[in-house]
């Protein structure tokens, strides 16, 4: 077996400890997240803020292309994702401020975002290309891939603490609002009319989903940071209906993607983030065999 064979061999052995590391934060705080996402039929934001951060891509490159942003090795790069992180985030509130009006499903506020950022960064970084060139700075605008499809087996130290760090910020937080979430989650309007400022918690939620979202696509690309928010809860929620079971199979499905995915990547050449969602998909059908008295326990 080949993954016998690289936990034999030290360089390679250290390269998969530091994805499988830095992956594990990321897939807790977006299967704990998951759940939300489910009941509340918000799956498609993932899809929504993610395509986003072409438009933080865009701003990016111009601001770059004009020397605002620092060009060294160490800090370029955490100034450009620290730029894709504030457009998501504005992305993100957009989503939630426009379809809290009721004037316009959710799912079209996210299109419209979704479209809308994606052409602004496309203008955007060819606008910046041409400022670079102009400004003698040729070279320094990055392509869309090097920035928006991350991998795990890339994955440094530094990566290892920032996922670890963003991770138990988000957790924390779901644990501390978990009783007014759950509440606005399950039934909005009864929740406004206890007093929850559903206002306050749908902005909290959208800002733990922006942050989480672009955590997850650095690492690990588009694909896998939307696949995890969707499908964790959607297992679970196949299982069991109570809160606390829920929360636990929605986070080990996370974990045994992940493991499972490096295993099989792994042992078939196949690319990790497709190898994880092909056995969270996996995971998922297993639970539509399951016998009916199995789900309900």
């Amino acid at each position: 077996m080949k993954i016998l064979e690289y936990l034999r061999t030290p360089e390679i052995a250290a390269i998969y400890l530091d994805a499988l590391l830095a992956g594990l934060p990321v897939v807790l705080m977006c299967a704990a997240l998951s759940v939300f996402v489910v009941v509340k039929r918000l799956g498609f934001v993932g899809q929504g803020v993610s395509h986003s951060a072409f438009g933080g891509v865009g701003v990016a490159a111009v601001l770059l292309a004009m020397g605002v942003l620092p060009v060294s090795s160490t800090w370029g790069p955490v100034a450009q994702f620290g730029v894709i992180v504030a457009f998501c985030l504005l992305a993100a509130w957009g989503i939630g401020m426009v379809s809290s009006r009721r004037t316009l499903p959710v799912d079209t506020a996210i299109g419209v975002f979704l479209v809308g950022s994606m052409a602004m960064g496309a203008i955007l970084v060819q606008v910046g290309r041409e400022l670079a060139a102009k400004n003698g700075r040729v070279g320094l605008v990055q392509s869309w891939e090097s920035i928006l499809f991350g991998s795990l087996t890339g994955a440094g130290i530094g990566d290892v603490w920032m996922s670890a760090v963003l991770a138990s910020g988000v957790l924390l937080l779901l644990w501390w609002y978990r009783r007014p979430l759950l509440f606005w989650v399950l039934d909005e309007d009864s929740a406004a009319a206890f007093g929850i400022r559903t206002s306050r918690i749908k902005f909290l939620l959208m800002t733990l989903l922006a942050v989480t979202i672009v955590t997850a696509m650095k690492l690990t690309g588009v694909i896998l940071a939307t696949a995890l928010l969707a499908l964790p809860g959607a297992i679970a929620l196949r299982v069991s209906s109570r809160l606390k079971q829920v929360l636990a199979i929605s986070m080990a499905s996370g974990v045994v993607s992940l493991v499972g995915g490096m295993v099989l990547s792994i042992e078939t050449d196949w690319p990790m983030g497709p190898s994880v969602v092909a056995v969270l998909i996996g995971l998922f059908a297993a639970t539509w065999a399951m016998p009916r008295a199995v789900r309900a326990a």
